[in-house]
């Protein structure tokens, strides 16, 4: 089990994982983000959200500064400290937005698909749709390397959606509610072995890496790490991993930041963060 004295990365995914999937809420999780920022240790959100929406979560949570992983890994931001960097503040991987956006417009025009995406709604239609307030619906509509999806259509026409963008170098991940379109160069588990490689150069030491996710979309991420906390999440289908083993995996009873909290106080063999 890793110690909170170990070099250590913790990369967390947000919604439904140390945000409950219905409230927003993340004070259950609040005593282990304070000892992180006490230990030094590196909290690094990963999300389908946008830099937009990440740099607004990190100032709630108190996370300014560190690296995050936006637009399930087609945005990476890096380090504050990491000035010298070539791509410093952010990198964009493979496609932009815009012309993700024209190839899903030209397939939907071409095959007759029933999909809408982001940038065709307004913030008002999409704050009604997502249960966001405006603000923060124009915050989500600010996509940078990726075209959020949502999908009207049969399974079948999926799976021919899922091929055309094959074909031209792109992936899609389904998230909670909608689809997310980016390049296959991108990828939650791509950007953290990156971010994992940076750290690595920047202090000279192999950090230990914890991992909490609670969908499908982020086994990749969980299969990367060298812990994994598997939050009780609304999916049925669970997060399948290549490496499933109670001595990597710890799967919580309780969801959202209640289950983000377990899975910590699981890894370091403590009921809080106050008797670590």
């Amino acid at each position: 089990m890793p110690s909170l004295g170990d070099p250590l990365l913790v990369f967390t995914d947000v919604e439904g994982t140390l945000l409950d999937s219905h409230t927003g809420d993340w004070q259950p999780a609040a005593e282990w983000l304070a000892r992180l920022r006490q230990q030094k240790i590196p909290l690094i959100l990963c999300s389908s959200k946008t830099a937009a929406e990440m740099i607004a979560l990190q100032n709630m949570l108190q996370l300014q500064g560190l690296p995050f992983i936006a637009e399930n890994g087609a945005v990476i931001q890096l380090d504050e400290r990491w000035h010298d960097h070539e791509d410093y503040p952010r990198i964009i991987t493979g496609s932009p937005h815009a012309e993700i956006s024209r190839v899903l417009t030209q397939l939907r025009k071409k095959h007759g698909w029933k999909m809408t995406t982001f940038s065709e709604l307004d913030e008002h239609v999409l704050a009604e749709l997502t249960g966001l307030t405006p603000a923060q619906a124009s915050l989500a509509k600010l996509q940078e390397a990726s075209e959020t999806l949502i999908w009207r259509d049969s399974d079948e026409n999926m799976a021919g959606l899922e091929d055309a963008l094959t074909q031209l170098g792109l992936r899609i991940v389904q998230g909670a509610r909608f689809w997310h379109v980016l390049d296959e160069q991108g990828g939650k588990d791509q950007a953290l072995n990156w971010l994992a490689r940076q750290y690595r150069h920047y202090t000279g030491k192999r950090a230990t890496t914890i991992g909490l996710g609670d969908g499908p979309n982020d086994g990749p991420l969980l299969d990367n790490v060298d812990y994994a906390v598997v939050v009780k999440g609304l999916n049925r289908q669970g997060v399948p991993l290549r490496q499933d083993s109670p001595a990597r995996v710890y799967h919580t009873q309780q969801e959202g930041a209640a289950g983000w909290r377990e899975g910590m106080d699981h890894l370091f063999a403590t009921s809080s963060p106050e008797q670590t």
